[in-house]
């Protein structure tokens, strides 16, 4: 049950969305308001997706995060959280990617699916997505926490639009059978050296299963993922943190590569 009111929601969405668009880093929010709860965290989350809307952006797809048990255990959270894509966080592979808009991004390899029906929970599963999906990708995840340090609690990340920064595609599209999703195999290299190998079970045993749970979550608060939603999975690989000169290349097992760079 939430514990804020609309107008307490409404400044925590301008605090957080500030810092995202200004480049500059807060103290989590549960630290002000720690009686938070979930349902408080996503109308904050929503209310920053409405903001961007009524200032002419639209929204490009849904991301997953967290979802590798290691990495809920490296940033000490218990379960996966979702976020929003605007359009500006769109690039292409090859793109240069500018840090003086960034705190301190760290980039994820997922992988992506676009749906060609609706998915709605609660009750969704694994063979709801794999029927309902169009076409799998690669992609890779700029994540940049606006918290201090990279340091939250999940209440405070789902607040924070789940860190969601920038996103890069490109590589080859797929038919959602046309691989075993969870021994595709992921490589990783920053500067010419391999600093993450891993396979898309490493997304909660089936990068599905990730959608899944993104239905299943929507569906709490009465929405469903459209058809000809992008939603990427989650990382395969940890967070791998990047700088100005930093040149990120990642290859996919079947699904091709993509590059970026960071200026």
């Amino acid at each position: 049950m939430a514990t804020l009111d609309k107008a307490t929601v409404d400044k925590l969405a301008e605090h957080l969305e500030n810092a995202e668009l200004e480049a500059r880093d807060v103290v989590k929010i549960t630290d002000d308001y720690p009686a938070m709860d979930y349902e408080d965290a996503y109308n904050i989350q929503w209310e920053i997706r409405r903001r961007k809307e009524s200032r002419g952006h639209r929204i490009v797809g849904m991301k997953m995060g967290l979802t590798s048990w290691a990495k809920m255990a490296q940033m000490g959270v218990e379960q996966p959280c979702y976020g929003f894509l605007a359009d500006y966080f769109s690039c292409e592979s090859g793109s240069a990617i500018d840090t003086s808009k960034l705190i301190h991004p760290k980039v994820e390899a997922e992988i992506a699916f676009v749906t060609r029906a609706p998915l709605r929970g609660p009750g969704c599963h694994v063979a709801d997505v794999f029927a309902a999906t169009d076409f799998i990708l690669p992609a890779v995840e700029v994540i940049d926490s606006r918290y201090r340090d990279f340091k939250f609690d999940l209440i405070s990340v789902c607040a924070d639009n789940s860190s969601s920064s920038r996103f890069v595609t490109g590589g080859r599209c797929l038919p959602v059978d046309a691989t075993d999703l969870t021994t595709l195999g992921v490589v990783m290299e920053k500067n010419g050296e391999i600093v993450e190998m891993s396979t898309g079970a490493a997304v909660l045993g089936n990068p599905a299963a990730s959608v899944a749970m993104l239905a299943n979550m929507l569906g709490e608060r009465g929405e469903e993922i459209p058809a000809g939603t992008f939603i990427m999975t989650g990382g395969v690989t940890a967070a791998v943190a990047v700088e100005a000169g930093d040149v990120i290349n990642v290859r996919y097992h079947e699904l091709g590569s993509l590059a970026m760079r960071f200026v």
